[in-house]
């Protein structure tokens, strides 16, 4: 009876092999769907130190016609690219952004430019003019509208920026709506690629030491040099660690700087106890 019941198993098991084989085979070659092939487009590409066309032509806020190259070759630049209407990925951006904005002690116009870029060829700069009325008021510092442009463009202007700093978007038929990363590019004056931030994460602090490796240390303190000698930046996570190398260089620098200082005073010391010691004798009275 044991060998009956064995027999029906290895049966059984036989019936459902192909079974289980086509549905295994079905679910290997499911139809892509449309969904899939946009997300596929969509990725942030870094292409540090790549030269972005400064000849290349939009539209300011107010309609007229700029080239990128008219926002660099004074100051670092924070380039972001987003659809206007979009109240999704690109609305957490942008609050983000203006958050981290608001904390970075450098303003906007004095230290660095930032140039916001449509990524949708059907808005136009009346829209724009009205996301930047909106973000420089919650901004709040004077000046900063001198210094904060909000461009649109047609296809081929957009799609070649994007393509220099390796944004890589797709339009979502489906949704009415474009399919991209998040993504903050830090420009040198000359327009190189220096640094990208992504991932919804743009700490003020990491911003400002870009701009102040973008500016080649025309701006910022003391202070940021050191730091820049103890934080290191990493391409992989878009944030700036602390550089153990680095840390440790500075306290070799220190300890140096420590000790001669502490020969200094010793020898100073000395010399005023020698002057002390052999100085004009004091007479009694009788």
């Amino acid at each position: 009876m044991g060998a009956g019941v064995w027999m029906a198993a290895a049966a059984l098991c036989a019936a459902l092999l192909p079974i289980a084989a086509r549905a295994q085979q079905q679910g290997a070659i499911r139809p892509t769907t449309a969904a899939d092939a946009i997300r596929k487009q969509v990725r942030l590409e870094q292409k540090l130190d790549a030269q972005v066309p400064l000849d290349v032509t939009f539209r300011d806020e107010t309609g007229k016609t700029v080239r990128l190259g008219d926002y660099l070759g004074g100051k670092p630049v924070l380039l972001n690219l987003i659809q206007y209407r979009c109240r999704m990925l690109c609305s957490e951006e942008m609050k983000i952004f203006a958050e981290s904005l608001r904390e970075l002690g450098f303003t906007i116009g004095d230290q660095f430019d930032v140039v916001t870029l449509s990524i949708d060829d059907r808005e136009q700069p009346d829209l724009a003019a009205e996301y930047k009325s909106g973000y420089v008021n919650g901004y709040g510092r004077a000046g900063a509208e001198k210094g904060w442009h909000f461009l649109t463009g047609d296809k081929v202007s957009i799609r070649r920026l994007a393509d220099a700093i390796g944004y890589h978007f797709a339009y979502d038929a489906r949704t009415d709506q474009f399919a991209h990363p998040d993504g903050i590019q830090v420009l040198t004056p000359k327009g190189k690629v220096a640094r990208y931030f992504f991932r919804l994460n743009y700490p003020a602090r990491d911003l400002r030491l870009a701009i102040v490796e973008a500016s080649e240390g025309k701006i910022g303190s003391p202070i940021d040099a050191i730091a820049l000698m103890c934080f290191h930046y990493n391409p992989v996570t878009g944030k700036y660690g602390l550089a153990v190398l680095g840390v440790v260089r500075l306290a070799s620098v220190c300890m140096v700087v420590g000790l001669c200082v502490g020969i200094g005073l010793m020898i100073g010391w000395d010399r005023v106890a020698r002057r002390r010691a052999g100085g004009p004798a004091v007479e009694s009275g009788a």
